[in-house]
């Protein structure tokens, strides 16, 4: 049974401690509770400890924590907001969307970034139209965080945002528009395969890459097709054939990987 205070000692060993005490969160309900009792009474702690114990808030957040979190999300004094948009997440606390929405402008890029994966985490559809524009930022770190978490949520509205930066590209390279495209399988892949007869190089390019990150057996054949004829450049001077062939690469890989999953689970069964 654990009986320790976090709020005393240096803050070294106080650290210290509190590492340990993540390590045995997931097995120990009385060091879970210890953790706990950091976020629930987060202005009696040092900021340290709060944002390391929320870095793994997956290890102890319980419904017991719903209002602190919400509080502390709104807390703009304490400045861990954060932290507490990912114990939010951790929690399934959906009340918090309307304040992580509102995160979505704050000038903090880090508060931005987990407002938006925190969103995605949750899941509400609703959120899509207020997540899709971020694909326009001019920075490629908050477009890729959106397009997870528009992927995250899932659903038509989603992909129907993914897909108009798929077919409208407003900047050269769009990798993390495939990759997210590729989440949508198996209802994309027509939509993909059509892609990959397009007049425009770039959107077969993008096709393929989306195409070999299904790891679905249908984007084979349009890949073996595009890397034997589509010697075409897009205009960063990639080139669709090699996509092609380095996405069959991947697609043999997921393909492989997901057997030798089976088999093991097969083989653990039978065991």
């Amino acid at each position: 049974m654990w009986s320790v205070d976090l709020r005393s000692g240096t803050l070294e060993d106080r650290e210290e401690l509190l590492y340990e005490l993540l390590d045995r969160a997931p097995v120990d309900p009385a060091a879970a509770e210890t953790v706990r009792a950091v976020v629930r009474d987060y202005q009696d702690h040092h900021r340290s400890l709060y944002t390391r114990a929320l870095n793994r808030a997956d290890a102890f957040v319980d419904a017991s924590l719903r209002e602190p979190l919400l509080a502390a999300l709104a807390d703009t004094r304490y400045n861990c907001q954060a932290w507490a948009a990912m114990g939010c997440a951790a929690g399934g606390f959906t009340e918090a969307v309307p304040t992580l929405l509102d995160l979505l402008d704050d000038r903090d890029w880090n508060i931005r970034e987990q407002a938006v994966r925190a969103l995605g985490r949750l899941g509400d559809a609703s959120v899509v139209p207020a997540l899709a524009p971020l694909l326009r930022d001019p920075q490629e770190h908050p477009r890729q965080y959106a397009a997870d978490a528009l992927a995250d949520i899932g659903g038509p509205e989603a992909l129907e945002a993914l897909w108009h930066e798929l077919e409208h590209r407003r900047f050269p390279r769009i990798g993390y528009i495939a990759s997210n495209l590729a989440r949508f399988t198996p209802a994309v892949l027509p939509r993909l395969a059509e892609a990959a007869t397009s007049a425009d190089p770039n959107v077969r390019y993008w096709a393929a890459v989306a195409l070999g990150s299904t790891g679905d057996s249908f984007a084979a054949p349009i890949l073996e097709r595009l890397m034997a004829t589509d010697h075409a450049a897009t205009v960063f001077d990639g080139r669709v054939d090699v996509a092609a062939k380095k996405a069959l690469r991947t697609l043999r890989r997921i393909q492989a990987a997901v057997a030798a999953r089976a088999s093991g689970s097969a083989d653990s069964a039978a065991g």
